[in-house]
């Protein structure tokens, strides 16, 4: 038998596509978090107003608030790095080492250079790719470390070359940060973390106090709180972010031959990062669902975060589609930000996807690869931003600047098409400032 809840009902909702209306299958894809925006937004927006007022003493005491514990400096110092290291078991350090190899191979493949172009007789076209100055890294370790995230985030920053790296990670009840997290940083050559988080970290990033030096941008994950928080210093114009990055969120398109146990366990290891988490399962085939539907049951009984899994999958949907097609329709206008395709076949139908944050082809790539260590990077687009964001990359932490050079020659040869260009547009200024070129060089 399957566990309900105290009325009756099903711990998530079972539904069949077909039977929905417009204004159910919008409900059906709508986030946890998109359902609080509005009070979320005005907690945050007052977190951040207070520590761009007060600086440290606004994080000391916010600090207090929501982490419970008092803090006199908010730096990571080199004794609690050392204490790390000797805290960590050797399996898991040597892990992460994988982890970072694998992650580091997939980065520097993907690196762009530099290139210049002839685009006329005499006029020179560049694009030179520098780092970013200084960044600022959020490593979540609310009620789970990620060691995994500062990984992800350290990794491609050291590949970008950025001369300024800075990191917050929120501080355990005792005061330290958590050192998984530490051994990670110093493993990819990050040696400033700050034991702060929540929107407050945000803010001190974004704004600098008197501890905390100011970043020009900032990248991690994080809990609707934070993920809000970058949201409204990149529109302050504070600091730049890498996306929209907050609850985690899976996807999964199965047909009938998939392994039931193997969809529920992917379903289930996204529910486990929080209560604002989203899972859902798109598949032709009932009898399926019905096996997952077991497998849910069977595999939550056995986890120790059963109870954050249990509220994640309360907003939560199993769905049944009249074909895959509609399945990847579906999926497209939801954008996941990891999506599974747990099919016979799953790479013929890779080109049907039109927005993800990272696609797991077929029954042996389960998510949590990506999560740690096959070599992407699982910091990705949540809330539906995956229809216009990418993942963290090296070019995350990069910019392109274009540079142009014209000769003589290549005033002569292009300067007519700008001064017609320029009058068309009514930009007379602009007109005159290439025509007085073309006269001198004409002379």
């Amino acid at each position: 038998m399957i566990a309900r809840t105290a009325d009756g009902a099903l711990p998530w909702s079972r539904l069949e596509w077909s039977a929905l209306d417009e204004s159910a299958r919008a409900r059906a894809l709508t986030r946890p978090v998109q359902v609080v925006a509005a009070a979320t937004r005005e907690a945050v927006a007052a977190v951040l107003a207070d520590v761009r007022g007060r600086g440290d003493q606004a994080l000391r005491e916010l600090t207090l608030r929501f982490d419970r514990v008092e803090l006199d400096a908010f730096e990571v110092a080199p004794a609690e790095f050392a204490a790390a290291e000797a805290a960590v078991a050797p399996a898991l350090r040597q892990a992460m080492v994988e982890a970072a190899q694998r992650i580091e191979a997939f980065h520097r493949a993907g690196m762009s250079a530099g290139y210049a172009v002839e685009t006329a007789p005499g006029v020179v076209c560049e694009r030179m790719i520098r780092p970013v100055p200084r960044v600022g890294l959020y490593v979540p370790a609310g009620s789970a470390p990620l060691p995994s995230t500062a990984l992800m985030l350290c990794i491609p920053a050291a590949l970008a070359g950025c001369p300024q790296v800075v990191l917050c990670t929120p501080p355990r009840s005792d005061g330290t940060a958590d050192p998984a997290v530490l051994v990670a940083a110093r493993l990819t050559g990050v040696h400033r973390v700050f034991k702060l988080g929540g929107a407050q970290a945000i803010a001190a990033m974004a704004f600098g106090s008197e501890s905390v030096p100011g970043v020009d941008k900032i990248f991690g994950p994080g809990n609707s709180y934070v993920d809000e928080a970058k949201r409204q210093v990149a529109q302050s114009g504070a600091a730049a972010i890498d996306m929209p990055a907050g609850p985690s969120e899976v996807l999964v398109i199965a047909d009938a031959g998939a392994d039931a146990a193997f969809v529920a366990a992917d379903l289930l290891s996204q529910a486990e990062h929080g209560p604002d988490s989203q899972v859902l399962l798109l598949s032709d085939s009932a009898a399926l669902i019905d096996r997952v539907e077991q497998q849910l049951h069977a595999q939550l009984a056995a986890l120790p975060r059963a109870h954050i899994a249990r509220r994640a999958l309360s907003a939560s949907r199993l769905v049944r589609v009249d074909s895959l097609a509609d399945a990847f329709a579906i999926s497209n206008a939801y954008a996941p930000e990891h999506l599974i395709l747990a099919l016979r076949e799953p790479r013929a139908w890779l080109d049907r996807v039109e927005a993800a944050g990272s696609v797991f082809l077929g029954d042996w790539t389960p998510e949590a690869l990506g999560d740690y260590c096959s070599g992407t990077n699982h910091v990705l687009p949540t809330s539906g931003a995956a229809r216009a964001w990418s993942g963290v990359s090296v070019a995350s932490f990069q910019n392109s600047v274009s540079v142009q050079a014209a000769s003589r020659e290549g005033i002569l040869a292009i300067g007519g098409c700008a001064v017609t260009m320029a009058r068309a547009e009514g930009l007379d200024a602009h007109a005159n400032a290439v025509a007085l070129r073309l006269e001198a060089a004409d002379a």
